[in-house]
């Protein structure tokens, strides 16, 4: 029988991701950001196509104060550890880091990564950190989102539900 890695051993502080996947590195390096509150089919599809973008595929998460700034003070409904626990714990994922900042562009800048990916809500001119990939040699992508999936369509369902 084999043995399940531990996910949170996939959950590396912004100083361990740098080492272990910065500049220079064999491979390709993907990434992506968000605060995947609760994670659903459009975020499992979204993550597995851009994994196959490359070797590597780090998740940038949003830490719960960042979220409470994007999204209001009812949000995130899931704590920081839970939410990157599940997303480290996902085939697709390679590794996890938190930020704590409004958008990932610190982040972004320490990694360099080879392949940046944001859904498609998203435009090569909105996304966070594409000209500081690009400058470097990197390519940026904008994914198709999965129509109908949306935490933001879950919660208003759990609303509707509930009057």
């Amino acid at each position: 029988m084999s043995e399940i890695p531990d996910p949170a051993s996939r959950i590396l502080t912004r100083e361990q991701l740098v080492e272990r996947y910065g500049r220079p590195r064999d491979g390709t390096v993907v990434f992506t950001n968000g605060c995947f509150d609760i994670l659903h089919r459009g975020h499992a599809e979204y993550l597995r196509a851009a994994r196959q973008l490359g070797d590597v595929l780090v998740v940038g998460l949003n830490a719960d104060d960042s979220v409470r700034r994007l999204k209001g003070p009812s949000r995130p409904v899931n704590p920081q550890e839970d939410r990157a626990y599940v997303l480290a714990s996902l085939a697709a994922v390679d590794a996890v880091t938190l930020f704590e900042e409004d958008t990932p562009l610190e982040l972004i800048t320490a990694l360099l990564p080879d392949v940046l990916v944001k859904g498609g809500d998203y435009s090569v001119d909105t996304i966070v950190g594409a000209r500081e990939v690009m400058a470097a040699g990197g390519r940026v992508v904008v994914a198709p989102l999965v129509p109908g999936r949306s935490t933001t369509s879950i919660l208003q369902r759990g609303r509707e539900a509930s009057e």
